[in-house]
This record gives structure tokens, C-alpha cells and sequence, in this order.
């Protein structure tokens, strides 16, 4: 038998009732299981890893495995799940690790922020073949990853009044940032901004990590604190969208990580409504997650953070966060008041007198429509699959998929839209319908690197073929699905 890490040992084993309870609603085999771990330690540089049937049997009679195979398994029944299955839900016990290593309680000073951005940006791009997942790493949720994010609204000591270094001292620290070189990186990270709008989290994830490790090395150079903020500022939108688009190809441990420092970052800048924006990504992981009570949390932490300071538009945005956590929460009066919410606070975007910052460009039109079409049809799927909540979700998802129809740079957008008609006129008995919007966003989904966007799709074409599975059209969308998004395909 190949080496796989070993196992600790257990003198009085019992079998692990935990871990065979998920095992076998995963519906997986043993051999099965055994290649989901070796592929994803070989993804993650753990190449020593050669795990068996006959090794996941001794899981499952109660041996302990050493790691990182417990946050394999944790990440594997969570992504199988779309829920949080920590590694004690498994039956398995964790190795001792410090706070700032496992988990998102982490110091809010910044020195220690600029010392964790930069360790675990440098851990991924070391072990970038699909992202850093690390042995140390796991999903926090509940209590143990709200209680520490609520630090974020606690005032830091005041610093001193921000002046700039008198000339004499520029000309003795010639490795001090201009202003074209701040307003440089500050492009980059927009141009990456698109560049995930258009092509997904797979392809440019690794240029990002690698742009925010440089710019912490130059927050850890000498600089004048006014340039230091604007460093924490793109450092935090870096962090956001290097979280961003692990989420986006299904690593959400790494994901969830970047957001935490994100904003500790985006605290360290002074920028609250960036904060808020950071908490709004991590809202939307939980409910992915299958967590919509951490979201709402995280959604008024974000709301009351930026209430004195947030543009109409970035208000829309967590309005319409907060309808799609109500949504899952299955609570229709409060999910319609946040909809409406966000619908009024948007139309009061335009009289806004600032210019808006560019990582809440992306909340358009469109993505107003869309966001809140996905409220009433979560709401639908919460009820039963009610065709109530489904016809209320159609005429707004029809607007959004018309509206993003004709923007070149959301297309991952436009596949979640595309993606998101297809299952309202499941909910309402049209497959014929539901196929040729499935099929159009399998189209997109071939240029789009997004495992988030080939996962809906997988979901909703294998809830037609049960529904439906009898139609040529759902046939032919059966096929096309295996042709166009097998499921080998990785992301980089």
C-alpha cells in the first residue's frame, strides 16, 4: 500500500458514526472518496498522499487520519453538501493550531494584518496548482465566524493628524510610492475587476494573489500614511476579489480567509462602505453554504457599519443581499420589504452627488433585477417549489437576462441569469422553456472559467432530466451538458 500520510493511532477504535453518516448520504463509494482526497492533496502539492479503499475503510471502522486529509474530507462533504461540514461534524479530530493559522479570529492591528495578507498570499502562489486550502485551513461559521467580524465596528485608537513627509526626508527614501505609482496599482486592480466579470475566478486568480503579495511587501516598506491607507485600501480590494474568485471556482476555505483579511485591511484603510462591500461577499458565500442566518448577520454588520457613510448604490447592494438571506431563511414579508428596499435606495443612485467606487460598478440595473428575481425564487424553492413566488421571480429575472444580454463584460452574470430562467420555468412545469435558457447559459459557461456557473447548471439539468426526463429536449440538454462541461474540468 502507498504512503498516505499516516494515521494517528486510536488504542480503543470505534467506528465513526459521524463520518458514516455523510459518507453515505454523499452517495459516494469508497474508491470514489479515495480519488476525491489523492486528486485534491495532489492539487494542493500534498503529493506523499496515496489514499485507498482499504484506508477509508479504517476512517470509517474509526481511525483518525493525520492531515491534511481531515480538511480534505471537510472540504469535500462541504462543497458536496453546498454546506458547512467542519471537520468535528466528521468525527474527526483536529490538530492543535493557533488562531491565526485555522481560524478568522485574527489580531486587528495593522502590522499583524500586513504579516498574515502576505504569509498566506505567498502560501497559495506556492502551492497554486487549484489554491491554497493549506493544512491548517478550515471553514469557520456560526458564532466563531460572526462574534470576531463584529470587531470590525470597534474604534481603533486614533492616529495621529496625516501629514506629509517634509521634501528632505523624500529625497532620502527614494523607495517611497508617487502618486502615478498608487493610481497604477489602483487600475490593475480594476482591470482584474473585469477581467473576472468576463472570464471568471479561474483564469486570472493566481495574477491577483500575486499582485496583492507585492503590494504587501510595499506596505511593509516605510511610507508616508496617507500612502499607507491607499496601500490598505488596494490591498483590501485585492483580498476581496482574490477571495472572490476562489469562491467563484469552489475553494471556500480560501475564500472565506481572503475576506476576513479583506477586512481587516479595509479597517486599516478608514474605508467603511469597502468593509461593508467585504461583508456583502461573505454574506453571499454563507448563503451558497447553506447558511442564510450567518448572512443576515453579516449583512447588518455591514449595514450598520456603513450607515453614515455608504453610496445609495452600495445601500441597494446589501438591501438586496439582506432579500436573499430573508429568502432562505423562508421569511417572505421581510424578503419583499428588502427587495423593495433596494429597489428605492437604487433609484436614488443616480442623485448621488460622488462618483461611486469601481468594485460596486458591477451593482447595475441588471444586477438589481437579477438579485432580486433570485430572492422570490429561493423563496419558491423554501415553500415547496411554490409557483406563487416563481411567477413574482420571472418578469424581473426576464428583465435582468434582457439587460445583461447586451453587456459584454458581466457574462458570468449573464450565464447565472440565464442559468437562474431556467429554474423559474422548472418551478412552473415549462422544460421546453427551461432547456433553451440552460442551453444558452451552457454556451457562456464554456468561455466563463466559474465552477460556480457549471455547478447550476449540472443542478438544474439534473433536476430537469428527474422531472422531465422523458422529453427530447431535456434528452438533448443531457447530452450537450456531458459534451460541453464534463466534469474533469479544473480550475487553475
Amino acid at each position: 500500500m502507498g504512503g498516505n500520510g499516516g494515521s494517528a493511532t486510536n488504542a480503543d477504535k470505534r467506528p465513526n458514526e459521524l463520518l458514516g453518516s455523510w459518507f453515505v448520504r454523499s452517495g459516494w463509494s469508497k474508491g470514489e472518496l479515495a480519488r476525491q482526497v489523492n486528486r485534491r492533496a495532489r492539487q494542493l502539492g500534498a503529493n506523499h498522499i496515496s489514499t485507498d479503499t482499504s484506508r477509508v475503510r479504517r476512517w470509517l471502522d474509526g481511525e483518525n487520519p493525520r492531515e491534511p486529509i481531515p480538511r480534505i474530507l471537510s472540504e469535500l462533504f462541504s462543497e458536496r453538501f453546498g454546506c458547512v461540514v467542519s471537520i468535528e461534524d466528521l468525527g474527526l479530530r483536529a490538530a492543535r493550531q493557533s488562531p491565526s493559522a485555522s481560524g478568522v479570529d485574527l489580531p486587528w492591528t495593522g502590522p499583524q494584518t500586513v504579516a498574515l495578507l502576505s504569509e498566506f498570499s505567498r502560501s497559495d502562489l506556492m502551492l497554486a496548482r487549484r489554491g491554497f486550502l493549506g493544512t491548517s485551513l478550515a471553514l469557520s461559521a456560526g458564532p466563531s465566524l460572526i462574534e470576531p467580524m463584529q470587531r470590525w465596528l470597534v474604534p481603533t485608537p486614533s492616529s495621529p493628524a496625516l501629514a506629509e513627509p517634509e521634501p528632505v526626508l523624500e529625497s532620502r527614501r527614494p523607495g517611497r510610492l508617487s502618486k502615478p505609482e498608487l493610481d497604477l496599482l489602483e487600475s490593475t486592480t480594476q482591470m482584474f475587476r473585469q477581467w473576472d466579470a468576463q472570464c471568471g475566478g479561474g483564469l486570472r486568480r493566481k495574477a491577483v494573489v500575486g499582485q496583492l503579495h507585492e503590494v504587501t511587501d510595499l506596505l511593509q516598506e516605510p511610507q508616508p500614511e496617507v500612502t499607507t491607507r491607499k496601500l490598505f485600501k488596494v490591498a483590501a480590494e485585492l483580498a476581496e476579489l482574490a477571495g472572490w474568485m476562489s469562491y467563484d471556482i469552489g475553494l471556500q476555505a480560501t475564500a472565506q480567509k481572503y475576506f476576513v483579511l479583506a477586512l481587516h485591511a479595509a479597517k486599516e484603510a478608514g474605508d467603511k462602505p469597502l468593509g461593508s462591500y467585504v461583508l456583502s461577499s461573505m454574506s453571499r458565500q454563507m448563503i451558497h453554504l447553506g447558511r442564510p442566518d450567518d448572512a443576515l448577520e453579516l449583512i447588518h454588520l455591514a449595514q450598520y457599519g456603513s450607515r453614515d457613510c455608504a453610496s445609495p448604490r452600495t445601500q441597494a447592494m446589501l438591501y438586496a443581499m439582506e432579500a436573499r438571506a430573508y429568502a432562505n431563511m423562508g421569511q417572505p414579508g421581510r424578503c419583499k420589504r428588502a427587495v423593495r428596499m433596494a429597489e428605492d435606495t437604487f433609484a436614488e443612485a443616480d442623485e448621488w452627488d460622488e462618483p461611486d467606487p469601481d468594485w460596486i460598478r458591477f451593482f447595475s440595473e441588471a444586477e438589481l433585477y437579477g438579485e432580486n428575481s433570485h430572492s422570490f425564487r429561493d423563496l419558491a424553492y423554501v415553500a415547496g417549489r411554490s409557483p406563487t413566488y416563481a411567477s413574482l421571480a420571472e418578469p424581473l429575472m426576464l428583465r435582468a437576462v434582457d439587460l445583461f444580454a447586451k453587456d459584454r463584460e458581466h457574462q458570468r452574470s449573464y450565464a447565472l441569469n440565464l442559468i437562474g430562467m431556467a429554474t423559474v420555468h422548472l418551478l412552473q412545469r415549462e422544460p421546453e422553456q427551461s432547456t433553451s435558457y440552460a442551453s444558452k447559459a451552457m454556451g457562456i459557461a464554456k468561455k466563463v472559467r466559474s465552477e460556480r456557473v457549471n455547478t447550476r447548471i449540472r443542478k438544474t439539468v439534473d433536476t430537469a432530466a428527474r422531472d422531465f426526463g422523458d422529453l427530447n429536449a431535456v434528452v438533448d440538454l443531457t447530452d450537450q451538458l456531458a459534451a460541453d462541461l464534463p466534469e474533469t474540468a479544473e480550475a487553475v
